[in-house]
C-alpha cells in the first residue's frame, strides 16, 4: 500500500467494496471519506461495487415517478431523479476535490463512454439528459436506451455519489419506475448491447482505468480495511 498524503493531486485510490452491498452502508462510508477529503486527510477517493437492489431518490423526483405499489426508496442528497441500482451494474463514487461540478459530470461520461468503447459499443451523451445513452432507431421502433446515469452532491468542493453502468443487470427492475425521470426511452447493458453476457467482475479494471484517465489521475489499489485506519 502506497502513503495517500491528503494534498498529492495526482493520486486516485480505488476501494473495492464487493457486491450485494447495501445502499446506506456505502451511502454513510461516502460520508466518512467525503470528511476526511475535506479536511486532507485523504487524497481523492472512489469507491467501486454491486449493491443490492435499491431505488434511490435524487432531490428531483416528483412524486409521481416513485413506485406505485409501495415498493420502498430511498430519499437520497444528490442530483437527479428516481433510479434504480443492484446486481450486474457497475456503481462508483468518486470523492474528489472539484472546482466545476458540469465539466467533472462530462468528464464521468466520458469515461463511461470509452468503456462501452472497449467493449463495441457505442455510446453517447444526449442533449438535454445526463448520462450515456445507445442511440435508437425510429425507423425501427427502437427508443434510445440509457447505458449509465450520473447523479451528483458537491459539498465544501467535493464530489459523493457518481455514476453507475449496466453490465449485466436484470432490466426488469426498471419496469416499475420512470429511470431518472426520463419517458419514452429504454434501459439497456453491455452484455444486452453485445448478446454476451459482460459482468461487473469484467468491466470494473477497465473501467478503473477509464475514470483515471478521464480525470487526469494515478490510480492505486487501496483496501477498505486500510482506508478505516485512515
Amino acid at each position: 500500500m502506497r502513503p495517500i498524503p491528503g494534498d498529492d493531486p495526482h493520486a486516485l485510490a480505488i476501494v473495492r467494496l464487493g457486491v450485494d452491498v447495501p445502499y446506506e452502508q456505502a451511502w454513510s462510508l461516502q460520508r466518512w471519506v467525503h470528511g476526511k477529503r475535506v479536511a486532507g486527510e485523504l487524497t481523492d477517493t472512489v469507491l467501486i461495487l454491486e449493491h443490492a437492489p435499491v431505488y434511490t431518490a435524487g432531490k428531483r423526483t416528483a412524486a409521481h415517478e416513485r413506485p406505485s405499489d409501495g415498493t420502498p426508496v430511498v430519499d437520497v442528497d444528490r442530483g437527479g431523479r428516481l433510479t434504480w441500482h443492484g446486481p450486474g451494474q457497475l456503481v462508483a463514487y468518486p470523492i474528489v476535490a472539484i472546482t466545476d461540478v458540469v465539466a467533472f459530470a462530462c468528464r464521468l461520461e466520458d469515461a463511461m463512454i470509452q468503456v462501452c468503447a472497449d467493449f463495441g459499443v457505442t455510446a453517447r451523451r444526449v442533449a438535454g439528459r445526463a448520462g450515456v445513452w445507445a442511440v435508437g432507431d425510429a425507423a425501427l421502433g427502437l427508443p434510445d436506451r440509457q447505458l449509465g446515469a450520473v447523479g451528483l452532491r458537491l459539498a465544501r468542493g467535493v464530489t459523493m455519489h457518481g455514476f453507475a453502468l449496466n453490465c449485466a443487470n436484470d432490466p426488469r427492475w426498471f419496469n416499475r419506475i420512470t429511470p431518472c425521470g426520463i419517458p419514452d426511452v429504454g434501459v439497456t447493458s453491455l452484455s444486452a448491447e453485445t448478446g454476451r453476457r459482460i459482468v461487473v467482475e469484467e468491466v470494473m479494471p477497465i473501467a478503473e482505468k477509464r475514470l483515471a484517465e478521464a480525470l487526469g489521475k494515478e490510480p492505486f489499489d487501496l483496501h477498505e480495511e486500510d482506508l478505516l485506519r485512515r
